[in-house]
């Protein structure tokens, strides 16, 4: 189930200077168990690859990247223009001398999802779930032993703080993008609590079994846009009132277009179990931890880096001034906007080896 990603990335108008080079596959993972007890006879992790592992003479994998995507994401988000001049020849995660591995969480993409037929008698998987399958189709899947970064973006970011925490020796850094290491509550679990029950009390939800997506489904994605979007930018770049109107018609109809109702609910729901505040002292890797000022999502004046931080043995915390960069939440995928930091962290762990 493994084909060429020159075709995958060709598609999506990559600069001509990233090498086309990597696998897009699926791993299957037999009878897998979750956390709560439910089981499933066949999970299935889609997954991008770009670049080759290197291993020395004992077999050991020393430049692989693990780079986890946000709710509602895929590993192609990380194909996305903005993000991939890291990939570049001489760039911080240069694909001619790095391994990096981009996976669909359950849930999501190309991996075994609700959507798939199951809907909501899908098992009810939570973030711990979705670490575990990370780790398996890493060490199983990919045969590699061993990360020199997991990094992530948003859900990928929470993910980043557990792999360190629940993997400490298993990397080397970790780079949490556009998250806090703390429980989900306040403003960030109201709203996931008020876009989930906007699908499920539309009288089309019939419990998941509905015939049409649900029209609460587009409450839901209202909003996230509004969470998740940065006032600075959008005001530049639709500055009038028709401008504004043409692109959130054209924004929303996208949207549409691809959500399903069900697997909205369990990707939002997923973070219920999401935690790390307790054991942040366990950290091994070296930490980069990296906000923008205007994420509403995880607004900085409530100081939870500042309580939390401290905590993390060997850690950086970068907070991003608003700038014509930085996008909201969205900053976590353009690269421009932190690449200065991250680079040299990157280089560091490298010259450590």
């Amino acid at each position: 189930m493994r084909r060429p990603l020159a075709v995958v990335l060709g598609a999506l108008l990559l600069p001509a200077a990233l090498p086309a080079q990597g696998d897009t596959a699926t791993f299957v993972l037999p009878n897998f168990h979750f956390a709560d007890g439910e089981s499933l006879a066949v999970l299935k992790l889609h997954y991008l690859t770009l670049g080759h592992p290197r291993r020395d003479a004992g077999g050991h994998v020393g430049n692989a990247v693990l780079i986890l995507h946000g709710t509602g994401g895929t590993g192609r988000q990380f194909l996305n223009p903005l993000f991939t001049e890291l990939y570049r020849p001489g760039e911080a995660l240069d694909t001619t001398t790095h391994y990096i591995i981009l996976p669909d969480d359950i849930g999501h993409g190309g991996s075994s999802k609700p959507s798939d037929g199951l809907r909501m008698r899908f098992p009810h998987y939570a973030y711990a779930d979705l670490v575990t399958a990370e780790y398996r189709l890493v060490t199983e899947g990919l045969h590699v032993d061993h990360l020199l970064v997991v990094m992530g973006t948003s859900m990928g970011c929470m993910h980043s703080w557990m792999w360190a925490e629940r993997y400490p020796d298993f990397m080397d850094g970790a780079v949490p993008l556009a998250c806090l290491p703390t429980q989900i509550a306040g403003r960030n679990r109201m709203l996931r609590r008020l876009a989930m029950d906007a699908i499920r009390t539309d009288s089309a939800w019939h419990g998941g079994d509905y015939a049409f997506q649900p029209p609460g489904l587009r409450g839901a994605a209202e909003a996230l846009f509004f969470m998740t979007s940065a006032p600075r930018r959008l005001q530049r770049d639709f500055p009038t009132r028709d401008s504004a109107d043409a692109d959130i018609t054209r924004w929303m109809d996208r949207e549409l277009a691809t959500l399903d109702a069900n697997d909205f609910l369990y990707q939002f729901d997923a973070s219920r179990d999401y935690d790390p505040s307790h054991d942040l002292g366990r950290i091994k890797a070296k930490v980069l931890a990296i906000n923008s000022a205007d994420d509403e999502v995880n607004p900085p004046s409530l100081d939870i880096m500042a309580q939390l931080f401290p905590k993390v043995p060997h850690g950086q915390y970068v907070l991003l001034p608003i700038s014509d960069l930085t996008r909201g939440h969205g900053t976590h995928t353009v690269a421009a906007a932190w690449k200065r930091y991250f680079a040299p962290f990157v280089a560091g762990l490298e010259h450590s080896k």
